[in-house]
């Protein structure tokens, strides 16, 4: 990365609001923080912007550092850490920004202003009438001091706004999208202290990244149009101002703006339904980074030393959750067995299909099915759902399936034979069992998928899976018999007439 865009020592920081689950946008963008302080041997920063009291919830807090936990992006400075700038939940610094206020204050860099909402909003009215921008019209900004002093001293709770500049340009410099010029005519006088005695957003943002000597502001595009107002702020603060690097958005494959519509949003949803954090955090550093030479595939140290942001895309980065999938299908395939085993176990037991007093051989058993599933799986949901036949009887077959191979003539008889011959399966392993079954399929005269698919879509209600015969050595030998039997019998009742006949 060019020098120019480097300060050392890096430190970057993210600030969620703990008013709800972690986004995956608010994710990608800490994900990109921590990149690039570990690419620089800098410090990131985990901040809590608790200010909006009615909204944040101790839950979501509490929840936001757990998904930082399960996603392996530890913080340097934060929460339950510490570190020479805390503390770093924004409602335990309020002392902080009424000191940097009332030196604002003092230096006649912000001003206090008693309109009223009601006024604030016939202003935003008559701004629109005339087709402009709304905008402050700076009534307050002229007030004497006495009656500045005078209207405080009878009662009136003001709101303070910064004293923006009324002419010529400010540059942000930005790493991923180069110089953005804002004509400061567009800026107003903006409310960095509101009239309930608390600080704005925008006010104790730019207060915490000027105390906690962070270099480089790292966050979502939608922050851009802001920047000017922050740029205002630390330069009356009289802090340097951090180098901006504005990530682009996250678009739902129509390119709408991502919701829960178009499924799962938040880190947690993705926990629930089983996608690895190894696989979530290398498909983060794909929406809106290339690593280059076509790789997607990316260990974390790998991920660290390509990540650069001034290759970051401009562009919005478009959500593909067959990506997603594959990646995780990746990440699932190559776990050990053991750690497959452990991390499904809840899931098992929640089914009522494992438990704690299983002998040796039940255990040995349940590994072999989760490993037999494990190339098969995109997911840890998936998977579990592949065992159903396993644990449970088959009560609903595949539709398509039903109507392929249930409607040939004699598939009854053949699957009472069937069932008749593995009792001269010994022992009933995979290698006999093929054997014996290979051989009635040419004494019958059939073609082996005559019989083949059939058999499994009896045992296991689909069309697809493990090989056969690995199925019926897993499922035994009367399980087998049994459930051949029974379908023959549906079949021969008519139970699945209706279906082999749409």
């Amino acid at each position: 990365m060019a020098d120019k865009v480097v300060q050392s020592p890096v430190r970057v920081r993210f600030a969620p609001s703990p008013t709800g689950s972690l986004h995956i946008g608010g994710a990608r963008t800490a994900y990109f923080n921590w990149l690039f302080a570990r690419k620089h041997q800098g410090v990131f920063v985990l901040r809590i912007d608790d200010t909006d009291k009615q909204r944040s919830t101790e839950d979501s807090y509490r929840q936001i550092l757990e998904s930082f936990r399960w996603l392996n992006i530890d913080w340097d400075e934060g929460p339950e850490i510490g570190g020479p700038y805390g503390p770093y939940r924004q409602s335990e610094r309020q002392h902080i920004y009424r000191a940097q206020l009332e030196r604002l204050i003092a230096e006649d860099k912000v001003y206090p202003c008693f309109c009223t909402q009601e006024e604030l909003a016939a202003q935003r009215e008559d701004a629109q009438k005339r087709g402009e921008t709304p905008r402050y019209s700076g009534r307050c900004r002229h007030l004497s001091n006495d009656e500045r002093r005078a209207r405080i001293e009878r009662g009136e709770r003001p709101a303070y706004r910064i004293q923006s500049p009324t002419a010529g340009t400010t540059v942000v410099h930005d790493i991923i999208r180069g110089d953005v010029e804002f004509q400061n005519t567009e800026l107003d006088d903006f409310i960095v202290w509101k009239a309930d005695d608390t600080p704005t957003y925008h006010f104790a943002s730019c207060v915490d990244d000027a105390l906690m000597a962070i270099t480089h502001v790292i966050r979502a595009e939608e922050h851009l149009s802001n920047t000017p107002r922050h740029v205002a702020l630390f330069t009356a603060l009289g802090f340097p101002v951090p180098l901006f690097a504005h990530v682009p958005m996250i678009l739902a494959p129509d390119r709408s703006k991502l919701s829960k519509r178009h499924g799962a949003t938040s880190v947690e949803e993705y926990r629930q339904q089983g996608i690895l954090p190894e696989a979530l955090v290398n498909y983060l550093l794909l929406l809106g980074f290339s690593p280059g030479d076509d790789k997607e595939l990316l260990t974390r140290d790998e991920a660290v030393s390509v990540f650069d942001l001034e290759r970051v895309a401009r562009h919005a980065a478009v959500y593909d959750i067959k990506k997603l999938e594959w990646l995780n299908a990746h990440y699932l395939r190559h776990m050990s067995l053991d750690v497959l085993l452990d991390s499904i176990w809840p899931l098992l037991e929640a089914r009522g299909w494992v438990h704690e007093a299983m002998t040796r051989e039940q255990l040995t058993w349940v590994r072999t099915l989760a490993g037999a599933m494990q190339e098969r799986s995109k997911s840890f949901e998936e998977l579990v759902a592949s065992l159903n036949c396993y644990f449970d009887r088959v009560r609903d077959f595949d539709i398509k399936g039903v109507r392929k191979h249930f409607s040939r003539q004699d598939v009854s008889t053949h699957l009472r034979t069937a069932a008749d011959v593995l009792g001269d399966v010994h022992p009933f392993i995979v290698p006999r069992i093929e054997e014996v079954y290979r051989k009635l399929i040419h004494e019958l005269g059939l073609k082996t998928g005559e019989l083949i698919h059939p058999s499994r879509l009896a045992l296991t209600g689909v069309t697809i899976g493990p090989g056969l015969f690995d199925v019926m050595a897993l499922l035994g030998r009367e399980v087998c018999q049994a459930r051949l039997r029974e379908t023959a019998g549906k079949i021969e009742a008519g139970a699945f007439a209706l279906e082999t006949t749409k």
